[in-house]
């Protein structure tokens, strides 16, 4: 199997990186067109010729196409590569807002996937929610799977709209997950912590809260009860949240995240 990857980004490195180190795509088959010469190649165990700045037919004698460019971008690189695609490619995108039917539009392409990866990727601990279009098959399905799962785990949709929420959920919930933790580093500080005691010890409250909740049967709500002791200090900022209607509050800016994804797409 050869593929080749479009854009040399966070997305197009780990691509290449999880799909080398695991094994899944021997080195000489991952081809990558970035539009101008990338130092960061060299860190990479990819063989140096197969990275190109302009497109031509031979490196498009692929069987997967992994678009990894800006959403902004597409439509003047899909007016380039456009002569040299073909309806036997198999089309990923990793492009936010841009519509399964758009890139077959542009493409001239039947088979794509879509999908939305989050920046954990890059350690092999991605969540990527999915989608195809009809015309793929299982098998092709399967091999994409494979190939995204080099790179954590994922999810399938059936309905294209959800990318949408995935983005607002996983997409952008890093990001959630740092707002929260840097309120807690923060919080430890004013309470006399130095700031790198503080790091450490949020650090490690969330590494082990993850880890323990995925090994149990447990809720997330069950876990909580069980951390807030009747008139415990657990409890005592339990109430405060609650007070604050901060769960509410979360569900807020998630609708809120899922409407700009919709808007960016249109």
């Amino acid at each position: 199997m050869r593929v080749l990857i479009i854009g040399f980004g966070n997305m197009g490195q780990t691509y290449a990186s999880s799909f080398t180190s695991s094994g899944f795509v021997s080195s000489i088959d991952i081809l990558v067109l970035s539009r101008s010469e990338v130092e960061k190649k060299k860190r990479f165990s990819i063989d140096k010729t197969n990275f190109y700045t302009l497109p031509s037919k031979p490196i498009f004698d692929v069987d997967i196409i992994i678009l990894a460019v800006k959403p902004q971008d597409f439509s003047d690189l899909a007016n380039t590569i456009n002569p040299f695609v073909s309806k036997e490619h198999i089309v990923l995108s990793v492009m936010a807002g841009i519509s399964m039917q758009s890139i077959q539009d542009k493409l001239g392409v039947n088979k794509v996937v879509r999908s939305m990866p989050n920046i954990p990727t890059q350690i092999g601990q991605g969540m990527t929610v999915f989608c195809a279009s009809t015309d793929i098959d299982r098998k092709d399905l399967f091999i994409v799977q494979n190939l995204i799962n080099t790179t954590g785990k994922s999810i399938y949709v059936d309905k294209e709209e959800m990318i949408n929420a995935a983005t607002a959920v996983s997409g952008s919930g890093p990001a959630y997950v740092y707002y929260f933790m840097n309120a807690m580093v923060q919080s430890a500080i004013e309470l006399g912590f130095s700031p790198s005691e503080a790091e450490f010890l949020v650090g490690q409250t969330f590494t082990g809260a993850v880890q323990l909740q995925n090994r149990s049967k447990e809720s997330h709500q069950q876990w909580i009860d069980k951390v807030s002791s009747r008139g415990g200090t657990t409890e005592a900022a339990i109430k405060v949240f609650n007070e604050f209607n901060i769960a509410n509050s979360i569900e807020i800016g998630i609708n809120a995240a899922n409407k700009r994804a919709i808007d960016l797409g249109k």
